[in-house]
């Protein structure tokens, strides 16, 4: 399980990599991308809290300045690592709140699943947007990063 999930965070990290260096190239990043990638980053982050048992320190939806995506992208990255090296039992269950305060319980797997499935689904949006907005958007397939 943890080969699995190094794989996947490795993954990940690419993807956030290439929208911070395509954002970071733009002369306006979309406000919608901004707000998308800062809750990737923010919900990444949360769920690392979640899963260690600590407070986050970061909202939901609180925007980062492009310049901070990536020291927000690494801290995320490194923590996570962090907690797939000392995972003793990927099946260890975990309470939390979600951000309106109902009480859930779910698996460590399943926490770390969730954190790939999310960013992906908000990258996509992301890159809808820069569609939208008349910007070429980047390839984020998975088969391109193992290629």
């Amino acid at each position: 399980m943890e080969e699995f999930f190094n794989e996947l965070f490795d993954y990940n990290f690419f993807c956030n990599k290439q929208l911070i260096e395509a954002c970071g190239e733009l002369k306006k990043v979309p406000e919608k991308s901004i707000k998308l990638f800062s809750h990737i980053l923010n919900a990444h982050h949360i769920w690392n809290a979640r899963i260690v048992g600590i407070p986050s320190t970061l909202g939901v939806w609180q925007e980062h300045a492009v310049k901070d995506w990536e020291d927000i992208h690494y801290e995320n990255q490194r923590n996570t690592f962090e907690i797939i090296t000392g995972a003793d039992n990927y099946e260890r269950r975990i309470d939390y709140e979600n951000s309106e305060g109902r009480l859930f319980t779910n698996t460590t797997q399943d926490m770390l699943f969730h954190i790939i499935n999310h960013s992906t689904h908000h990258r996509a949006q992301i890159l809808a947007d820069f569609r939208d907005q008349g910007i070429a958007p980047i390839s984020l397939d998975y088969v391109f990063y193992k290629r």
